[in-house]
């Protein structure tokens, strides 16, 4: 593995350990030549999944997009990465057990705000209020029912 720091060509392997219930393996490494340490994932190749846009175009599957607009949603929320990690694996890995090639972009959606809603109900609400474009009645109206949820538990 190339180091990203310097390029040195050959880093070594320091630790190893399972992640997403044994779907990929998490290793930490450290370049010999500048001392830099890194993290890589090792992922098992899997059949192609492409997303169905609202507008009918397509595209490949990017679970790196989802982790994206999960952390927007989360900035300045005592969330930390790893939960939205574990998050988008549970995404990812429900859309593949689907065994469908394709999945359409409002079904994504609506799993990312299911995941965030359990995780954090201010991340909820930012990532709900601009994808699904919400005006200030609809606003309002689920503003309310995640208080009430919350007050009663």
């Amino acid at each position: 593995m190339k180091c990203p720091f310097c390029g040195f060509g050959d880093t070594r392997v320091i630790e190893s350990r399972p992640t997403d219930e044994g779907a990929s393996i998490r290793r930490r490494r450290e370049c010999p030549s500048c001392g830099g340490r890194f993290t890589t994932y090792e992922r098992m190749e899997t059949m192609p999944l492409y997303v169905i846009k609202r507008d009918g175009g397509r595209e490949p599957f990017d679970r790196q997009k989802v982790l994206r607009g999960m952390v927007i949603a989360c900035q300045k929320r005592p969330v930390p990465v790893a939960l939205l990690e574990e998050a988008t694996s549970r995404i990812e890995t429900e859309l593949r057990n689907q065994l469908e090639s394709e999945v359409s972009s409002r079904a994504i959606g609506q799993m990312v705000m299911d995941e965030l809603r359990r995780i954090d109900p201010v991340a909820y609400i930012r990532f709900a209020s601009v994808y699904m474009q919400f005006d200030l009645r609809r606003f309002q109206e689920e503003l309310d029912a995640i208080i009430k949820e919350y007050e009663s538990t």
